[in-house]
C-alpha cells in the first residue's frame, strides 16, 4: 500500500549545534572530567578529550544550538523558510516555539512536545 503525503503536512528541520565554550580549557574541571568520561568510548586513545573537543556540539550536555532552520510548504504550495540563530540558545528555542505555536500543521503534537522538553532541560 502507498500514501502520498501532502507536503503542506511536511515540517523541515535542520539544527546547528556548537560547542558550549570556545574551547575545552574554558571548561571548568568538573565538566572537562565529565567530557573525558563521556567521550571515551568514542576517541578510544586516538585523542586526548581536549582534542576532540570540537566535536563537543553533537552531545546535548556539552553543546548548545545556534540555528534552527524551519521549512515548510503553504497550502498554495510556496514555500516558506524561517532561521532562528544567535548566541542565546533558549531565546532560539522561544522564538522557535512560538513559530510552532502560530502555524497550523497537522499532528504538530510531536515537534512541541520536543521543544517544551528542551526548554525545560535547555534554560
Amino acid at each position: 500500500m502507498t500514501s502520498k503525503t501532502n507536503l503542506s503536512e511536511i515540517l523541515f528541520l535542520d539544527i546547528e549545534t556548537v560547542p558550549e565554550k570556545s574551547s575545552f580549557e574554558e571548561l571548568s574541571p568538573v565538566k572537562q572530567e565529565l567530557y573525558g568520561q563521556k567521550t571515551k568510548y568514542q576517541r578510544k586513545e586516538e585523542f586526548t578529550a581536549q582534542e576532540f573537543y570540537e566535536r563537543a556540539g553533537i552531545w546535548a550536555e556539552f553543546g548548545k544550538i545556534v540555528c534552527i532552520s524551519v521549512g515548510f510548504f503553504n497550502d498554495d504550495s510556496s514555500f516558506r523558510l524561517k532561521s532562528f540563530f544567535g548566541d542565546n540558545e533558549v531565546k532560539i528555542l522561544e522564538d522557535f516555539k512560538n513559530l510552532l505555536n502560530n502555524i497550523t500543521i497537522k499532528n504538530n503534537t510531536f515537534y512541541v512536545l520536543i521543544m517544551e522538553k528542551n526548554l525545560i532541560f535547555r534554560t
